[in-house]
């Protein structure tokens, strides 16, 4: 675990939600395990996973208008099965997969770690998941949100300054007094870029079977195991 001296003080916690407080890969292989019994479910996660950032990028290049993520889940999951599977699911199956992404589990320091920051600092999701999705999130995984941050109300991803910077225009605060917390390096990198402070979390088995390595920065604040150790961290 680090912490840099001299940086400003924090009045505002912003939590990646996919990977850093949620873990997709359990809450996804299992549901598609239910619906395409025939398929490697945790394979199809990680593919279906893969295809997450180029589609955002798509929207925030300009090459296609402004989508939802629900949307954007919807059409790749689609693809995917047609294209390496041979499957053409139905509607119905391709709503209940992509539903997956509303009630994923959280790990299991999230909940009780968010409990103790939420009595000291405001906490926010700040996610590339839409509010609606990421407010179904919370009640089915107990994720106690001051402040639900989806792409939704920016019509912008991350690594986007209009994500960063408007969550810390609505909370009133400077860019410096909001604090990233994320398990993915090119979030915290962007969150730095326009000003923040960050936090790395350790999620090995983000993957699931695959392993991830974990990255050591020293831009970063802090480097912790847990949100629970964030919260001791920072005195909660």
């Amino acid at each position: 675990m680090t912490s840099t001296t001299g940086a400003p003080s924090v009045k505002v916690i912003a939590f990646d939600t996919f990977g850093t407080v949620a873990d997709w890969h359990t809450g996804v292989s299992r549901v598609l395990a239910q619906i395409f019994p025939e398929i490697d479910a945790s394979a199809l996660a990680r593919s279906w996973r893969r295809t997450y950032a180029p589609a955002l990028a798509e929207v925030e290049q300009g090459s296609r208008d402004w989508t939802l993520l629900d949307d954007l889940h919807r059409e790749s999951l689609d693809r995917l099965l047609r294209e390496e599977h041979g499957i053409r699911a139905g509607a119905d199956k391709l709503d209940a997969a992509v539903h997956a992404w509303h009630v994923l589990p959280a790990w299991p320091d999230s909940p009780e770690g968010l409990r103790r920051l939420k009595e000291r600092y405001t906490i926010c999701a700040l996610s590339n998941g839409n509010v609606a999705l990421l407010t179904e999130m919370a009640k089915s995984a107990g994720l106690p949100w001051d402040f639900i941050g989806g792409s939704d109300l920016w019509h912008h991803y991350k690594p986007s300054g209009e994500v960063y910077l408007g969550l810390a225009r609505l909370m009133r605060v400077d860019p410096g007094e909001v604090l990233m917390v994320a398990t993915h390096v090119t979030d915290l990198a962007a969150a730095r870029g326009f000003g923040l402070q960050t936090a790395y979390v350790e999620r090995p088995a983000e993957w699931g079977p695959e392993p991830k390595p974990e990255a050591h920065c020293p831009d970063d604040r802090f480097h912790v195991r847990g949100i629970d150790e964030l919260a001791t961290l920072l005195g909660c």
